[in-house]
Parts: C-alpha cells; sequence; structure tokens
C-alpha cells in the first residue's frame, strides 16, 4: 500500500504506474510466503485458499489499474503547469 501511496504522490501517471509495478510485486511477493506458511503447517488449508485468493485479487486489481493508466490521456497533476 505505501508503494501506491508514494507513486500516486509523484503525480505523474508513468511514477504511478513504476510504483504500482513494485506493488504488483510485493503482492506476488506476499503469495510465495502464503505457499511457505501452509508448507510449514503455520496456516491451514482453507486460510491458504483464503489468503491467496486476496493475493490474486490485489494483482488483478493493480494490473487493471495500470492497465487503465498506460491507456490514459490523463498524464497527472505535474503535467498540467
Amino acid at each position: 500500500m505505501a508503494n501506491i501511496a508514494e507513486g500516486f504522490g509523484r503525480s505523474g501517471s508513468g511514477e504511478f504506474i513504476q510504483f504500482l509495478a513494485v506493488a504488483k510485486g510485493s503482492a506476488c511477493e506476499v503469495s510465495s510466503h502464503v505457499y511457505v506458511a501452509l508448507d510449514q503447517g503455520y496456516i491451514s488449508q482453507p486460510e491458504f485458499e483464503r489468503l491467496i485468493d486476496v493475493a490474486e485479487k490485489t494483482v488483478n486489481l493493480i494490473g487493471g489499474l495500470m492497465k487503465y493508466l498506460q491507456q490514459s490521456t490523463i498524464k497527472g497533476a505535474k503535467y498540467k503547469r
């Protein structure tokens, strides 16, 4: 979430997309940790499935926002000057 906020604060869609990519990578990293947690017996199968579902939805939402911004003609507040 911090990467998304930092990217948004940069006021340019290019930088925002870059930070969204980092956030998307972090969500994928969370998925890998969830697999490790399951393998180590720290979480149950139902909890694993719930967490993986949330991580996948997060990755998809971030990816959708990235695609929207890439196709948008809006380039950010810093370009209005």
